[in-house]
Formats: C-alpha cells, sequence, structure tokens
C-alpha cells in the first residue's frame, strides 16, 4: 500500500496513478494535525488497514496529476540519520564505526517543494540519496533478530547539508539541520510491498542528468543493526524516521535553479527544487570526479558568489 497526503493534507492511498481520498476512515483517531494523524495510524495500523483498503478500492479516483503532494510525514518526532554507512563500491578496506545524527522534524519538505540554500558560508551544498524507512511501534532496545517487525514502511529521503561551517563545535547541527534539508516521499509504501530492502536501486538526478547510482546491499551497517544500534540510544516511536545513509562518490553541488529527482526501487520518485537567492555557482563535478582528478580538498570549490575564494 502506497500512503500520502495531498492538497489540504487529506489522506490518500495511491490507486495506479489515481489518489483515492480516504481521510474520512482515519477521522476517529485522535490526533491535532496531519503530523499526529499519520502517527496514530501507523500505530494502530492493524485495526485500520482492512477499512482503508476497501475504500481505497471502491472509491472515486482523482488523477495525481491534478493534486498537490504533501509529505506523508510531515513533522517526525524524530529523525535519525545514518553517517558514513556504505562501503562505497567496496573501496573502503573496513565499516566505518556505526554513527548517527538528528535532523528537526521541521526541515520536512515534500514532492514538488524546494530545498533552500540559506546565506551562510558553506563551503558547498549537497542532498544525499538515502532509503528512509518509518516506524511501526515503540522500538527500545531492539535486537538486530527482531528490527525488521518495527519497520511500518520505506520512502526516498534527501538528507540536505551545508559542508564546512566556519564554526568549531555542532558542526552537524548547523550543517545538517537546516529548515527545508529533510525532502522525503513523495509517499510511504508498506513494508510488505519489499521483498528485501537491502538490495534496492538508488538513483539521483539532478538537471535531467544521473549523478548517484548505487544499492542499498552497499549499507556497511544493515537496516537490522541500525534499529538495534538506534534503539540501544533512545526509543523510538511511531512514525520516527530513520534514514540510512549513501553513498558519497555521486555527491555533487546542489544549486538554485536545480531540478533534483530521487528514486529508489519500489519508492516511486520524489522531485524537489532547489532555490540559492545568492546565485552561488561551483563545477558540475561529483565527489568521485573530483578525488579521482587529484583535485585539492574533498569538495569542489566554490566558483562565484558571496563567499566565494
Amino acid at each position: 500500500m502506497k500512503i500520502l497526503y495531498f492538497d489540504d493534507f487529506r489522506l490518500g492511498i495511491l490507486r495506479g496513478d489515481e489518489v483515492v481520498d480516504v481521510s474520512n476512515e482515519v477521522q476517529d483517531i485522535p490526533h491535532t494535525g496531519p503530523h499526529d494523524l499519520i502517527s496514530g495510524l501507523i500505530a494502530r495500523f492493524d485495526n485500520y488497514r482492512e477499512r482503508i483498503e476497501r475504500a481505497a478500492a471502491a472509491g472515486e479516483g482523482i488523477p495525481l496529476k491534478d493534486v498537490r503532494i504533501r509529505p506523508p510525514l510531515p513533522r517526525p518526532g524524530t529523525i535519525d540519520c545514518m553517517a558514513v554507512n556504505y562501503m562505497e563500491n567496496g573501496t573502503l578496506a573496513a565499516p566505518a564505526q556505526i554513527n548517527a545524527f538528528h535532523k528537526a522534524g521541521t526541515t520536512v519538505i515534500g514532492e514538488g517543494d524546494t530545498m533552500v540554500l540559506q546565506d551562510i558560508p558553506a563551503s558547498i551544498f549537497e542532498g544525499e540519496a538515502e532509503l528512509g524507512l518509518v516506524i511501526s511501534k515503540r522500538a527500545d532496545n531492539v535486537p538486530a533478530s527482531e528490527a525488521m517487525d518495527y519497520i511500518f514502511g520505506y520512502f526516498n529521503f534527501i538528507d540536505g547539508s551545508a559542508r564546512e561551517m566556519p564554526t568549531a563545535f555542532n558542526v552537524f547541527f548547523e550543517g545538517k539541520s537546516r529548515a527545508t534539508f529533510a525532502p522525503l516521499g513523495p509517499y510511504i509504501v508498506t513494508a510488505d510491498e519489499f521483498e528485501d530492502p537491502q538490495n534496492l536501486d538508488v538513483k539521483l538526478w539532478v538537471n535531467g542528468d544521473l549523478m548517484q547510482e548505487f544499492n542499498t546491499d552497499d549499507m556497511a551497517h544493515k537496516i537490522p543493526r541500525i534499529i538495534e544500534y538506534l534503539s540501544a540510544i533512545h526509543p523510538l516511536e511511531p512514525g520516527d524516521v530513520i534514514a540510512t545513509g549513501t553513498n558519497h562518490r555521486g555527491l555533487n553541488p546542489f544549486q538554485g535553479g536545480d531540478k533534483v529527482e530521487l528514486e529508489i526501487e519500489g519508492c516511486g520518485r520524489l522531485t524537489v527544487n532547489v532555490q540559492d537567492d545568492l546565485n552561488r555557482t561551483w563545477a558540475r563535478v561529483t565527489r568521485l570526479e573530483h578525488t579521482s582528478q587529484g583535485l585539492e580538498g574533498r569538495f569542489t570549490p566554490q566558483l562565484t558568489g558571496k563567499y566565494a575564494s
């Protein structure tokens, strides 16, 4: 099942190229807004699934092209993001030590929305293609052997990043938790639709050019270990988000005017725009292209605009 919000945050089910409004089926779930309605539905899904499926099968469909798709998880309570969690196509000698960081729930945007590059002295802005997952039930000290039972579904996730901020501390906070830096969607795909989430093709295009391409089988720490690790640090609740990391070789500078598209096998395609009022520019190269040419530094340097050297 593919679950989404559309227009004024009506709850819908994707049926082919149409969406069916099932909002009336879930109004008895206690909620103050769409953010806790979806979390409440996830927590009670076994009690609502059958009625939602019936409504989706019998209801009148609305062409998807005629609606505005909204973030399916508008304000998660927790967004945990894995750091350095890929083997970079086997080029790393050993997995990096498992590690993670937070993004604020208020950084979420959705399909067709705009990632805004703020007026800050970052050396470069990037967006990392990642498989996102959403927790189905309270997860507290979950062993890896049971972790997959705690996943409600999967979706596309882009980890927006402002690199090399000139601060002596809180680098991840300042670089990762900026407003609009957590695009996700366009919908949640329930976990039962995936035979093996650890073997999904991931592709990210910028202005039609394929920049990132890898498979989730390259994860250094697999999904069960991720949930085990995070749930040992703090409990995860229904509706909480985990972003599972990226293969860094295809990362490239996001720039004003860009159209970014992320498609993970089985998750549909998420499209966002990039806005930079300062019109800064960088060379259109990936990290791998930059380093393989023997150029200085981890990132291609800024060419024009405010903060350029």
